[in-house]
């Protein structure tokens, strides 16, 4: 028997013609009364096992054989039947010469969206591998179209890599069927192979158009029109449409926020339109459980002790579960350059960051190291736009269906924080539509601050929603728990002021301003609520209502200052670089906004650090303008 390719010098017009199916080619592509090369893969008693393609295989009887046959043979056969199970019999076609005619599989694709329509049929589709998996049984292979993102297994057999040679990035072609799996929809794995050279280039440029489109945002109007939000939406718009591209790209999404009232405030609603945007994009129900991980930070920037765990929980993820590397969001933190050592190891491993704050920001340090950035300094407004607030409407823009659910967080994101931005009394009334008298968002603040304290490091999910009254749906659980923890916390801090505000240091400032002192590390209560920060702030806050005039409070330890004026303007982020420079060895450092603050240095420094301190609260400017508009970082 000998054979010559179709086209090839030396084929024969009056040879007879044996078609070839390409690996992709499945059943339908098999006609009766045609001749089709196929490969011996297995000898039984009663016959052979042929294979036509990767997914089309039959058994020629042994009835029908003449001769001896061994695996990897090739022989020329025509359907002679297919039973109701699909199963597939041979018969041998004795051809002395032929030529080859290579079949193509005529794909008709099927995309993510129709899915559904198609459970329990043979379809092909075409998309990007956005996550490789080995189970103990099949390889899951997720796969994202123009549509969305579908899990795809292949079993070779237990635990073994099924097509070894494909990777995370590939463009690729499935055929196979899609099943429910345990309320989920999952691709049964026929074949699957690596598009190459045109074919790959055409389907990327569809999955990048479809991609960039459903990236966009949505156009939402503001809650409130307020113009001086109005030069941040630009900025916000981008974060959105990089983080829908992030979900839509199949890429997991870590959110890190400040531990405290504002920073829940930003981070909750965020994690929540990701949650729903991940469950309309991924077939596979638990993908928001996996793919979007929000962590509260303590320090008022990315300490390297959460970037270093950040990126080995990352690097495990990649092993353990073929993920690809996530983007990080920063809120209501990360603009300084205290943050650059950490933002500068995750670039080690090209992983994206993006920011919203409304911190005083350092752009010349952290600007290099991030994909996009929002702050409010940027566009000469200040700390008083803070980053609930902003971060409300970025949710809105990655999931419009929220809004409903988050009319009254920015006023509680405003109280926290205690913003005397002009827009509060709008962010006041629309709370108050929603049932949230100033009362009410008051315990709410106060309860969000105590949870948060005593969650230190853990997210407490379910917890800080039904405080928040975000997608949860227990009216009465939510009220009980905020009048609890606002009851508790309020309790608290009257213990933690009964013991500290007898040792509180007064003296007038040349400048006309009081000044109080305390050492918070001997003359309160450790390790318990209120914290130095909290406890700092309190004793501030009773001071101005006791004098009604300009006021600095200043708690500090061994090792740290925590700042607050009223009517006064320190400018602390400038006091920080000058204290830098003026108190050699003294390891300054910190941060914070004209008027709230907390500073770093060296325990042996301490006196040093705290008289040229209070030297320049000395030359402060008053500016009854002024007033404490935010709380201070623990």
């Amino acid at each position: 028997m000998t054979r010559e390719s179709a086209g090839e010098p030396g084929a024969d017009d009056g040879d007879s013609v044996v078609y070839d199916l390409a690996a992709e080619c499945t059943a339908e592509d098999v006609e009766r009364n045609r001749p089709y090369l196929a490969e011996i893969n297995g000898i039984v008693d009663y016959g052979v096992f042929v294979d036509l393609s990767e997914s089309v295989s039959g058994l020629v009887h042994e009835s029908v054989l003449e001769g001896t046959f061994a695996v990897g043979d090739e022989l020329v056969v025509e359907l002679e039947s297919v039973r109701d199970n699909g199963d597939m019999a041979f018969e041998p076609v004795d051809i002395a010469e032929y030529t080859l005619e290579n079949i193509a599989h005529d794909y008709a694709l099927t995309g993510t969206d129709r899915l559904k329509a198609n459970i329990g049929d043979q379809i092909h589709l075409e998309g990007k591998v956005v996550q490789v998996k080995q189970t103990a049984g099949p390889t899951i292979f997720h796969v994202a179209d123009e549509y969305g993102v579908v899990p795809c297994a292949a079993f070779e057999e237990a635990g073994v890599r099924a097509y070894p040679a494909t990777e995370v990035g590939d463009v690729v072609r499935v055929t196979g069927t899609p099943e429910r799996r345990e309320g989920s929809i999952q691709i049964e794995v026929d074949g699957l192979s690596k598009l190459e050279d045109e074919d790959a280039d055409e389907a990327s440029d569809r999955l990048e158009d479809a991609l960039e489109e459903r990236a966009e945002p949505h156009d939402v109007e503001p809650l409130i029109d307020w113009p001086a939000f109005e030069k941040l939406r630009p900025n916000l718009r981008e974060v959105a449409k990089l983080l829908r591209r992030t979900v839509l790209e199949g890429r997991p999404i870590r959110v890190r926020h400040h531990a405290d009232g504002d920073g829940m405030c930003a981070a909750v609603p965020v994690q929540i339109a990701l949650e729903r945007f991940i469950a309309d994009v991924h077939e596979d129900e638990n993908a928001p459980r996996h793919l979007i991980k929000r962590l509260p930070a303590k320090a008022p920037f990315y300490e390297m002790e959460d970037a270093t765990r950040d990126l080995n929980f990352a690097l495990e993820d990649r092993e353990k579960h073929g993920q690809q590397l996530p983007l990080l969001l920063m809120l209501d933190n990360g603009s300084t350059a205290e943050d650059v050592p950490a933002y500068e190891t995750l670039a080690h491993y090209d992983i994206p960051i993006a920011v919203v704050d409304h911190h005083h920001p350092d752009p010349d340090a952290v600007e290099d190291l991030l994909d996009a950035h929002v702050n409010p300094y940027l566009h000469d407004e200040d700390y008083r736009i803070t980053t609930g607030m902003c971060c409300v409407e970025l949710a809105r823009m990655i999931y419009p269906d929220l809004g409903d659910e988050l009319q009254h967080v920015p006023a509680v994101a405003g109280l926290s924080d205690r913003s005397k931005a002009d827009a509060m009394d709008d962010y006041l009334e629309l709370a108050s539509e929603e049932g949230y008298d100033e009362d009410r968002l008051q315990d709410l603040s106060e309860a969000l601050d105590y949870a948060a304290f005593w969650l230190r490091y853990n997210s407490g999910d379910q917890l800080i929603q039904d405080l928040l009254q975000i997608d949860s749906a227990d009216e009465d659980r939510h009220r009980e728990l905020v009048s609890f923890f606002a009851d508790r916390a309020r309790e608290e801090v009257d213990e933690q002021l009964d013991a500290a505000m007898p040792h509180l240091e007064h003296e007038d400032l040349d400048n006309g301003a009081h000044l109080y002192r305390i050492d918070v590390e001997n003359y309160a209560h450790r390790f318990t609520y209120p914290a130095p920060g909290k406890t700092t702030g309190e004793i501030h806050d009773r001071k101005i209502e006791e004098t009604g005039d300009p006021v600095i409070t200043v708690g500090y330890g061994p090792d740290f200052a925590v700042l607050r004026s009223d009517g006064v303007r320190l400018d602390i982020p400038n006091m920080v670089s000058e204290l830098e420079e003026e108190v050699p060895g003294g390891g300054v450092s910190g941060g914070g906004h004209l008027v709230v603050g907390s500073i770093k240095f060296v325990k042996g420094k301490r006196e040093d650090v705290i008289d040229a301190l209070v030297e320049k609260m000395e030359d402060a400017e008053i500016d009854e303008a002024l007033s404490s508009a935010a709380p201070i970082d623990d």
